[in-house]
């Protein structure tokens, strides 16, 4: 079994690398390569592999643009510190999505995922899997229109909320939706990834598995010495909602640019 693995910062390859040698130790790990030339120019030498682990963000541009380019014939897992990318359309193509910092349990499920199907009748054609997820993921681009109106439960009634007076989306076994004003609703919807794709990332931001932040709701942010960042809300003024030192990139950018 040949995994290559595609990933750009030194320090989290290296990490990677021995995690996958851990988990699989009879794998052949090639790579990690770290830029979209470097993987097209390794593809065009070499065989395919069995399967890769790709990071989406690189230092040349996002993952897809290879499989673009290059027709793959094997499953892919995702990485990525950034959790705004068509989750469900991940979930949907069963391939699978990783959040950064990588639990060793989730990419182990991830391997035994990929054993289960390999060399049996019921493993999926995963250039048609890599094709839709493309199409997908292309689709959330300019043209798409986000969610402006939600529901909530509140005093046995349904009400609806428009976008402006959301302040964010948490989960607690249900999701609940926190108003501007304060008010906590029950919503009907199943999971934050759901929610994820179908609100406009220039104005929420998923801050973490908990936690999907409406931009005018938060009164600041401070930094951590541990690189994470602490974020305080207008309402609920008592929530306090931690954003990795990964994401803390992310989250400044968006936060400043909002």
């Amino acid at each position: 079994m040949t995994i290559l693995l595609i990933e750009d910062e030194p320090l989290v390859a290296k990490n990677l690398v021995r995690l996958v040698q851990l988990l699989e130790p009879g794998a052949v790990v090639l790579g990690p390569l770290g830029s979209i030339s470097d993987v097209l120019t390794f593809m065009r030498s070499h065989p395919q592999p069995d399967l890769v682990v790709s990071d989406i963000q690189l230092s040349d541009g996002v993952s897809f643009d290879i499989f673009r380019q290059a027709e793959l014939h094997c499953p892919v897992i995702f990485t990525t510190a950034y959790d705004e990318y068509a989750i469900r359309a991940f979930k949907l193509n069963s391939i699978d999505y990783l959040l950064k910092p990588i639990d060793p349990d989730e990419l182990k499920a991830a391997f035994t995922k990929y054993h289960q199907w390999r060399g049996t009748s019921a493993a999926p054609d995963f250039r048609e899997q890599l094709r839709d997820l493309l199409l997908d993921f292309t689709e959330q681009g300019p043209g798409k229109k986000y969610k402006r109106r939600f529901t909530g439960h509140y005093l046995r009634q349904i009400v609806p909320v428009p976008q402006e007076q959301v302040a964010c989306f948490t989960r607690d076994e249900v999701i609940y939706l926190y108003t501007a004003d304060g008010h906590k609703l029950i919503t009907d919807y199943s999971t934050l990834d759901e929610l994820e794709a179908l609100t406009d990332p220039a104005v929420f931001f998923r801050a973490n598995r908990q936690f999907l932040l409406h931009l005018d709701a938060i009164a600041g942010y401070q930094s951590h010495y541990s690189g994470k960042l602490l974020v305080m809300l207008k309402k609920p003024n008592d929530v306090e909602v931690t954003i990795s030192k990964e994401k803390a990139p992310m989250f400044r950018e968006w936060f400043e640019q909002g």
